[in-house]
């Protein structure tokens, strides 16, 4: 029994997918929820969450250690050049503990917490974001963390000691044909006897070239005795009939052991099933909701470091008599970078230790920050190219061969650009925040615009709404905000405070009054809610600084300094959150659609002559159907 290589599945289908796999409650107080419903709570996240004092010694001496070894034992130009990780230095880093940095001590790994790991991460990814996605891949979406959240004791006690000393692993989700949308998920994993049995093709496994163990997504058939549906197994990567088919070549990353795997025929025990049946996305998604932290955290590296380069460069480059640094127009760059760079990081260890602490649920905070960065760390890294100017285009290898510092900024540039892609593109992730953050709208109103619910469900709905509403909507008129004493301990900062307050009720508005305007259609409506959902990001980022400044100004260090670059960052952010606003409702949304429409039906052909296309010939999507694998196996553990 096999799948088609492409699953025709309905949008309706589509979405129930989709929504069966979130998290339907909200147990712990979050945030940015409250933030997107018009309530600022600020006790939420300050005072600032602080590590414990054995976290920070532990955290700390692995810095140290991390730090050494990347100074004096990672060749990022190296690996730049060949375009592969050396097996000495993932070696090197299996004997150091990276690969165990999130796992239990008491499985041989070094149980940092997500605080510390993520500054690991931001070290190494500083030295060679190959390896930072590396080591990300393998702890923060590979097998320790499903494990760790869902395995069973026999599981982690099988897999753990090898995932945190020798083992690397990967995680295999998507498909030629399926991204974003796992109801199209082909892979089949068919029950028989003890074992199930895979086939199917998975693409873009990072990691997945050189992996020993993998997480698997695949569909179990419903039948007698079985549920059936997305399940998540553990799968030891050199079982008979798996083949790594190719490893793929990328802009940016070029270390990146990434590659196209099929199973054909691989026989898989059920006790490596994690979960039950049926239970794959929720697995992956609750997984995500901190593994999300590892990326914006290594740009937040990346960010640090393009801020040094500016900062050393634009202060030797010279230009009509003075340093280009105190021109305006490159010196409003550099704040630019300084200040988000800032923010960004408040961002994440804000989360991470809301994460360690396990007070809040951070599924939109992790959310947010993965957005976020990965936007901001893009802008940032554009920046520096062009603060760099014909030098910032120019290879690093090509500057040191001409006598020159071998800046390597075009490589952040490809490196930062996947970011954007990674985990949940930008578009997808606006998408998942939005709904989140309208869920306890849908959770009062939703059957009252569902087609498919009855009268006497609408009827309920209606008055479940009429409660809810007739006490949210008073609450959104005025607010803390609007006092000119408010979070006065806050400082230069308190007046930034005052907006977030504001705008946190005038979001909430914006996004009531959309809801009334479209209801149903409302999901349509991509454009609005990507809007809605960063100045979201833009509020939180805000908060999170303000937030920091204040306890550095508390702990006197960098007090004076961290109060500056958070009032640069509030009022720079401001500006993007009011024109964020405007564009809710003024807009070219509708117009757009009408050309898109136009594009698809070939009333524009006529614009594209003139042109040569120098794409190859093929098919836009590669044959995954089930079978054999006719390609040899490039499958290459490190030993």
């Amino acid at each position: 029994m096999t799948a088609p290589s492409i699953r025709n599945v309905s949008e309706r289908e589509a979405r129930q997918v989709a929504e069966a796999a979130r998290e339907q409650d909200w147990r712990k107080p979050s945030f940015a929820k409250e933030l997107f419903l018009g309530r600022f709570r600020l006790d939420l996240i300050h005072p600032h969450p602080t590590p414990t004092v054995d976290d920070v010694r532990r955290g700390e001496k692995f810095l140290a250690t991390l730090r050494e070894f990347c100074e004096t034992e990672i060749d990022g130009a190296r690996i730049e050049r060949e375009g592969q990780i050396p097996d000495e230095t993932i070696n090197g880093l299996r004997e150091l503990g990276a690969l165990g940095m999130k796992i239990d001590p008491k499985y041989g790994g070094l149980g940092l917490t997500q605080v510390y790991y993520n500054r690991a991460l931001s070290l190494v990814g500083s030295a060679s974001p190959a390896i930072g996605a590396l080591l990300s891949a393998h702890q923060s979406i590979g097998v320790p963390q499903p494990l760790k959240l869902f395995g069973t004791q026999q599981q982690k006690e099988t897999f753990l000691p090898r995932l945190a000393r020798t083992d690397i692993s990967a995680f295999l989700l998507t498909e030629p044909d399926v991204g974003s949308d796992p109801a199209r998920l082909a892979t089949t994993a068919v029950p028989d006897g003890e074992n199930y049995v895979l086939d199917g093709v998975k693409l873009w496994t990072t990691n997945g070239v050189v992996a020993d163990l993998l997480v698997v997504m695949a569909r179990v058939p419903a039948s007698p005795g079985h549920k059936g549906g997305i399940t998540a197994f553990v799968v030891e990567a050199d079982s008979p009939g798996i083949t790594v088919e190719h490893r793929n070549a990328f802009m940016g990353l070029r270390g990146l052991e990434n590659g196209v795997t099929r199973f054909h025929q691989v026989r898989v025990p059920a006790a490596h099933r994690i979960g039950p049946e049926g239970a794959g996305l929720k697995i992956a998604l609750t997984t995500l909701n901190t593994g999300r932290l590892s990326l914006p955290a290594m740009c937040v590296g990346s960010g640090k470091w393009c801020l040094k380069v500016a900062r050393e460069w634009s202060a030797a480059r010279e230009q009509w008599g003075r340093p280009i640094a105190k021109h305006e127009a490159v010196g409003a760059k550099i704040s630019f970078i300084a200040a988000t760079t800032f923010a960004l990081e408040a961002v994440v260890d804000l989360s991470s230790q809301m994460a360690d602490e396990n007070r809040n649920d951070i599924r939109i905070e992790a959310a947010l920050a993965k957005l976020y960065g990965s936007e901001m760390g893009w802008l940032m890294a554009d920046e520096l190219v062009q603060i760099r100017g014909g030098r910032g285009f120019e290879t690093a290898p090509s500057l040191a061969a001409r006598g020159e510092r071998a800046v390597p900024a075009e490589q952040m540039l490809r490196d930062m650009r996947i970011n954007r892609i990674f985990e949940g593109s930008t578009e997808i992730m606006h998408l998942l925040i939005a709904r989140e953050a309208v869920d306890a709208h849908l959770s009062v109103a939703g059957d009252l615009i569902d087609p498919d619910k009855s009268l006497a469900d609408k009827g309920r709905a209606a008055a479940r709404a009429g409660g809810f509403y007739a006490r949210w909507l008073p609450k959104l008129v005025a607010g803390p905000g609007q006092l000119p004493r408010t979070y006065q301990e806050f400082g230069m900062l308190a007046g930034h405070l005052r907006y977030v307050e504001r705008s946190s009720r005038k979001l909430a508005r914006s996004t009531f009054y959309a809801m009334s305007r479209w209801q149903g259609r409302m999901e349509t409506k991509q454009g609005f809610l990507g809007r809605i959902v960063d100045i979201g990001a833009e509020l939180f980022a805000m908060s999170a600084a303000c937030v920091r400044a204040e306890y550095l100004r508390e702990t006197g260090e960098h007090g004076r300094e961290a109060q500056r670059l958070a009032d640069v960052f509030c009022r720079q952010a401001r500006i993007r959150v009011e024109e964020l606003f405007g564009r809710l409702w003024t807009n070219t949304d509708e117009l757009d659609r009408k050309v898109v429409s136009a594009v698809l039906d070939g009333s524009y052909t006529w614009l594209e002559e003139g042109i040569i296309d120098p794409s190859g010939d093929g098919p836009w999507i590669a044959d995954a159907t089930p079978g054999a694998s006719r390609r040899d196996n490039v499958h290459r553990p490190i030993r």
